[in-house]
């Protein structure tokens, strides 16, 4: 799947962030760790957003019984942006990073180990058909590689 992006380059930060207030909702994949197969869910947010920060809450359900609420609240200081994030099991975990052109590139520090350490890459990227799509990577304890965790694809309502 290709991604065009529909906000310029040099967009500014402020119309960026504005530009991904909205509801949303799509499917994806989830790992719950790097050695385990995905597991597929549904998912729904509610995204609001100033020229400043960005606030992304929504819930995702596996199957007919399992869901998890998943969230990040995202502020800009400058040319980075630091926030926290929840829905990795671990507790609320922090972020930090950068946007390069339509996606935001994001560290994650969770609050206990995970996978065998307490860092993953969250990216928001946004998608031409002015949806979003939310990838987290961590790295597989034993082998070293890169390994998409989660994968959504969401759609504007």
């Amino acid at each position: 799947m290709g991604i065009a992006f529909a906000i310029p380059a040099g967009a500014s930060d402020a119309e960026f962030l504005n530009s991904l207030e909205g509801q949303y909702a799509g499917k994806g994949q989830v790992r719950l760790r790097t050695n385990k197969g995905p597991i597929n869910v549904t998912c729904s947010f509610d995204s609001k957003a100033t020229s400043t920060s960005l606030s992304l809450n929504g819930k995702c359900r596996a199957l007919v019984l399992v869901s998890r609420t998943v969230g990040a609240e995202l502020v800009r200081t400058r040319t980075s942006y630091r926030g926290s994030y929840i829905g990795g099991g671990s507790g609320p975990a922090r972020l930090a990073g950068k946007r390069n052109g339509n996606t935001l590139n994001l560290t994650i520090n969770w609050a206990k180990k995970i996978n065998g350490d307490r860092r993953a890459q969250l990216s928001v990227a946004k998608a031409a058909s002015g949806g979003l799509i939310l990838t987290t990577t961590d790295r597989d304890p034993k082998s070293g590689r890169s390994v998409t965790s989660s994968k959504i694809v969401l759609q504007r309502k």
